[in-house]
């Protein structure tokens, strides 16, 4: 198979029909290619239009969740099913340009594993929609070190190895790219045509800005410290413990040499309340790395991404 097309579909049903019309103008001068569309427990009648859609066209694939999962999980389901040695995923609300999708793929034909889209010429509204990703994109190139214009556009093609190795849970899908890099993946950015919502509405609202932001955190924390627990908590457990303990010991010598009083001090209170704090520190990260080696041990994860090897049978 040399290319499947993922779409995550809830409640989408007046843009379907166009949406498929659309990708078969796209997809019409690839030999073996195959559309999987998502459905994430629709409600209206989203899944007998893709039933009758598949029914009439033998290259769609039709995966029903039993409810509502989030696009992460459909995202993730796409993945697993997709056949195609590149998989390019994007929304099912016709804003994605199937005619965008050549481009993408001329991208990993230079010798790009990811290949993420960029709108450019964002037709959203701006305080709701636009800033919020603005500052959120900002904030995810800063933390990650993966410079992209735009985290948020559904719109991205990868290789098949590289979308099989990504594992998605919780909201982690607008972050595909970050998640990748941890592999050593050679990623591009691609300006892409965005086109307003004709029907429907938005899944998204100014709340996602607060998953986001803990996203992050989760993310970034995978990236940089999932192998060493210890390192993200020890640092400032060590940190605390010392400026506590620095506190404490000033406070001896001032009552044992000078006989001033600790009675009703604060900053006594304070460098024994950093100090406790250093312990947990670095009581949490000793824990954490007890989890992580149960974790790798026992489902045999590798910390490392093979890309090839020559010489073996």
């Amino acid at each position: 198979m040399e290319l499947s097309v993922v779409i995550p579909v809830f409640n989408e049903e007046a843009s379907l029909i166009p949406l498929f019309d659309e990708l078969n103008a796209a997809l019409e001068c690839y030999e073996s290619c195959e559309i999987i569309f998502v459905d994430d427990g629709s409600t209206d009648d989203s899944f007998s239009i893709l039933k009758k859609i598949q029914e009439s066209n033998k290259q769609v694939r039709v995966v029903r969740f039993r409810r509502n999962f989030g696009q992460t999980a459909a995202l993730a389901a796409g993945f697993k099913y997709a056949e195609g040695d590149v998989i390019v995923t994007m929304d099912a609300d016709c804003q994605n340009d199937p005619a965008d999708i050549p481009k993408l793929l001329t991208k990993i034909d230079e010798g790009y594993d990811l290949v993420s889209g960029w709108r450019y010429d964002r037709k959203d509204r701006f305080m709701s929609r636009r800033l919020p990703s603005q500052i959120a994109n900002f904030l995810i190139s800063w933390t990650t070190e993966v410079k992209l214009h735009d985290y948020g556009c559904t719109l991205k093609a990868l290789k098949k190895e590289v979308a099989k190795s990504i594992t998605l849970y919780g909201e982690l899908h607008r972050f595909i790219p970050a998640v990748a890099s941890w592999m050593g993946v050679k990623i591009a950015e691609v300006r892409v045509n965005h086109r307003p919502r004709k029907s429907g509405q938005s899944k998204y609202g100014i709340s996602r800005t607060f998953r986001v932001l803990l996203d992050l955190i989760t993310v970034k924390f995978l990236l940089s410290y999932s192998g060493r627990p210890i390192h993200f908590f020890g640092i400032p457990g060590l940190v605390c413990g010392f400026i506590g303990f620095v506190l404490a010991s000033y406070m001896t010598v001032e009552r044992v040499f000078f006989g001033v009083a600790l009675a009703n001090r604060p900053l006594l209170l304070f460098a024994v309340l950093l100090i406790l704090i250093g312990i947990q520190f670095i009581v949490f990260g000793l824990l954490a790395e007890l989890q992580t080696r149960t974790y790798h041990e026992t489902q045999n994860k590798t910390i490392f991404v093979v890309k090839d090897t020559h010489g073996y049978n």
